[in-house]
């Protein structure tokens, strides 16, 4: 059974994926990305940036040139992009399946982007690609699902039928654990 501490596992911290992506961000913007646009980019302090860089140069995500320009390397632009397009499936997951707003969409998303894993982000894009084909199928289950009620921000988290709905799921996960 996978556990917590695989959270520890993940290629890079939470700070180290913005770091990545706001370079790579600031690459395709502009040409070039510097310590101080990258601060800006985050809205944190040079200092702050140049602390991350270091680990991330020392871990060879990052490179930096004589003018002192950033870039990315191979596999840091490997792992910004990957953290990128989840960020775009999760965002149009909850906003397309579950009707949440944008803004809280982007939070949310922020929060989980780097730590979910390839096969997650890649059977959630076929979701969405599906949600979005305009199948008959794919029409039905959302208005099905807008039917059984989109409804805002709960008063309390877990509500009575959450609680209900973990306490079922746990005990089919006991089972299926127990035939095994």
């Amino acid at each position: 059974m996978h556990d917590w501490r695989e959270y520890d596992q993940n290629p890079v911290s939470h700070s180290a994926a913005h770091h990545l992506v706001a370079i790579a961000e600031l690459l395709v913007e502009f040409g070039y990305a510097r310590v101080s646009d990258v601060a800006r980019n985050l809205g944190i302090t040079r200092g702050s940036v140049s602390v991350t860089l270091k680990g991330l140069k020392a871990r060879g995500l990052v490179t930096e040139d004589e003018r002192r320009f950033l870039g990315l390397s191979e596999e840091g632009e490997r792992i910004a992009r990957g953290v990128m397009a989840k960020k775009q499936v999760l965002m149009g997951l909850l906003m397309d399946l579950l009707g949440v707003p944008e803004e809280l969409a982007d939070q949310d998303t922020c929060k989980i982007e780097h730590l979910v894993s390839d096969e997650t982000a890649e059977r959630a894009s076929r979701a969405l690609l599906f949600l979005r084909s305009g199948a008959k199928e794919a029409v039905a289950f959302v208005d099905a699902l807008q039917k059984f009620g989109r409804q805002g921000a709960p008063e309390s988290f877990p509500s009575k039928e959450v609680e209900a709905l973990a306490r079922e799921i746990a005990r089919e996960t006991e089972d299926s654990e127990e035939g095994k």
